[in-house]
């Protein structure tokens, strides 16, 4: 019969009898911290325990006491964990035996499959061993190693764990002194985690009654008099009133049925919260009814709260002299606190804060960086010049896309930078030279003079001039000074731009034949209104995908307009949305240099310029 362990809940000797004995075992130490309760448990199970089982642990006890005091004496050897049954030799091992017997109690319902009844380290299947080999010498030695990670203060320095792996090793105790052992260690767990989920679904409905009750109070809401508005004309209320006013109209019409005043209309609702709107953001009537136009209720709260937080510095690495990883550890170096802009750019960084002026360093100096807004490098992307092109910037000052194209180019092919304003051409000219970069020519033409001046460009980029609305963190003055007039003329304007620029592109390009439309506006008289109109002007051009993988496709109807379909290829950036300003952003191919007009006029664009040819009508 081969040795096996000790069951973990035999009964433990009294304190004076195991310090009698010598060291003790980490389980016996264990089972002392709970004498009590594990007497409690023998009791209740002491005639249930297996009659072959009990013999058979009685004769391994009796041997193994016996040889420990022989071992050595007057300071006798531990008890080993496992043993291995031999018979009894003579009567007075017998007697001996029977009377271990008395003391030793197996508890009932310990498993078979080893989960309480640990192995030793140290066993052996041969059953030729003898237990002097546990008592040699060098494995005393090296079982009186003290491990000090499983022993607790309380417990006898002189302690061992001789060799086993147990799972007692890591048993505890609960509050109540409880023993905590790996079989209800799950249970506990799972009582645990029961009774979190009570406490959170509690606190869950807690505070959905909380709400419900809120909205009871809450749905009293009325629309302040005639008399009362004309009354805060003359004493306007603080802005904390206003903005509590304005939520609780929202919310009214997010719930119009439930919550409106039956005597008052949708409209009412609205005008009340335009002018209240207007007052608190600052926008005048008529801006800042083309934003709710566009934006639903809520959304556009949202908008104009973002339009008062400026936007996150941005650079844009110049890739003809550095990278960005260098650029950026020489930035850190400088103590200035960085991160990538996000997955969509491999050369943009955003700036929190910086120790010197970003527009002060030695590398920008030197032109290792461009001050660029994130959303100034979206047209950019979308065109994807390519080497030894000849592109055309209608609209270039300060020179942020310009100089994003030459690089993209790595200096090779033309990149023609023009501008109508002779003053931002300045900065220009100085940002060109301060990048190296040595493929532009800059010039200063109207935009639709083009392509008479020059035509026949692989890729045009139009970042058309706008009204701003995209913009209005970095320019606040266009909450006020933006009317009716100013987007007709505006919105003229874009469309004889967008046209030349049409013309200027040469669609028998092996590589372009590309246009890019763009503007830092999010209304759709400047946006979708107007490539809906180039559409119309120009059939031999269609719109493409803009490989931006990010945005808010564009509208295809709006106020009861129909686009073309295709418009939903178009993007639209929003501050709220993105966090960079707001941004709308068109791409389209020309498919042919010779259109008919609906007029009967024939327009052939060349490098030099452009033919206008009539036909000829029979008569």
């Amino acid at each position: 019969m081969g040795r096996r362990a000790k069951n973990k809940q035999d009964v433990p000797l009294p304190l004076e009898q195991e310090r009698a004995t010598g060291k003790v075992t980490k389980v016996l130490h264990d089972r002392l911290r709970h004498e009590k309760i594990q007497t409690r448990k023998r009791t209740a199970n002491v005639g249930k325990t297996a009659p072959g089982k009990r013999a058979a642990e009685t004769k391994a006890a009796t041997s193994k006491r016996k040889r420990d005091e022989e071992a050595a004496k007057p300071k006798p050897k531990p008890k080993a964990k496992k043993t291995k049954v031999v018979e009894p030799e003579s009567e007075e091992e017998e007697e001996e035996e029977e009377e271990e017997a008395e003391s030793v109690v197996l508890l009932e319902g310990a498993p078979d499959d080893g989960w309480d009844n640990a192995p030793m380290a140290s066993d052996s299947e041969d059953d030729g061993a003898s237990m002097s080999e546990f008592d040699s010498d060098d494995d005393d030695d090296e079982r009186q190693e003290p491990i000090a990670l499983l022993q607790s203060d309380d417990e006898d320095s002189d302690s061992e764990t001789g060799g086993m792996e147990s799972y007692d090793e890591f048993d505890t105790a609960d509050e109540d002194g409880e023993p905590v052992t790996f079989r209800d260690m799950e249970k506990r767990s799972r009582l645990l985690e029961a009774q979190q989920k009570a406490e959170e679904e509690l606190a869950e409905l807690e505070q959905l009654a909380a709400e419900e009750a809120a909205e009871g109070e809450r749905a009293l809401f009325t629309l302040p008099s005639a008399e009362q508005i004309e009354a805060e004309k003359e004493a306007p209320l603080d802005l904390q009133q206003v903005q509590l006013r304005i939520q609780e109209v929202i919310r009214v019409l997010n719930n119009f049925a439930d919550l409106r005043d039956p005597e008052r209309s949708r409209e009412d609702y609205m005008t009340q919260l335009k002018r209240d709107m207007c007052f608190y953001y600052g926008y005048n009537e008529y801006l800042m009814d083309k934003m709710l136009q566009i934006f639903p209720v809520s959304e556009a709260v949202e908008f104009f709260e973002a339009n008062e937080t400026a936007r996150p510095v941005t650079i844009r690495t110049n890739t003809l002299k550095t990278r960005r990883r260098d650029l950026a550890q020489a930035l850190i170096n400088r103590g200035v606190n960085l991160d990538p802009i996000g997955k969509w750019t491999k050369v943009g960084l955003t700036i929190f804060d910086s120790p010197v002026p970003v527009g002060a360093t030695p590398e920008y100096m030197a032109g290792h960086y461009m001050i660029q807004a994130a959303s100034s490098f979206l047209p950019v992307m979308a065109l994807g010049p390519q080497e030894n092109e000849k592109v055309l910037d209608m609209s270039a000052a300060p020179g942020g896309k310009t100089t994003y194209c030459s690089a993209m180019m790595k200096n090779t092919g033309l990149v023609v930078a023009n501008d109508a304003n002779k003053e931002r051409e300045k900065a220009l000219v100085a940002n060109i030279h301060r990048l190296g970069i040595s493929n532009t020519l800059v010039c200063n033409y109207d935009g639709r003079e083009f392509p008479r001046v020059m035509g026949g460009f692989d890729r045009v980029l139009l970042d058309s001039p706008c009204s701003g609305t995209g913009v209005i963190s970095k320019d606040a003055s266009v909450k006020i000074n933006k009317s009716q007039d100013d987007f007709t003329m505006l919105t003229h304007l874009q469309k004889e731009l967008i046209l030349s620029a049409i013309d200027s592109v040469n669609a028998d390009s092996p590589t372009g034949g590309f246009l890019v439309y763009s503007t830092c506006s999010v209304t759709v008289d400047e946006n979708e209104a107007i490539v809906n109109y180039a559409l119309g002007k120009r059939p031999n051009v269609k719109l493409v995908d803009t490989g931006l993988d990010f945005g808010r496709p564009g509208f295809t109807s709006f106020r009861g307009h129909t686009f073309n379909s295709s418009l939903s290829l178009t993007r639209r950036f929003y501050p709220h949305a993105h966090n960079m300003d707001g941004f709308f952003v068109a791409k389209l191919q020309k498919t042919s240099n010779k259109i008919t007009t609906t007029d009967d006029q024939v327009i052939v664009p060349t490098g030099s310029g452009a033919r206008i040819k009539h036909k000829k009508r029979r008569n």
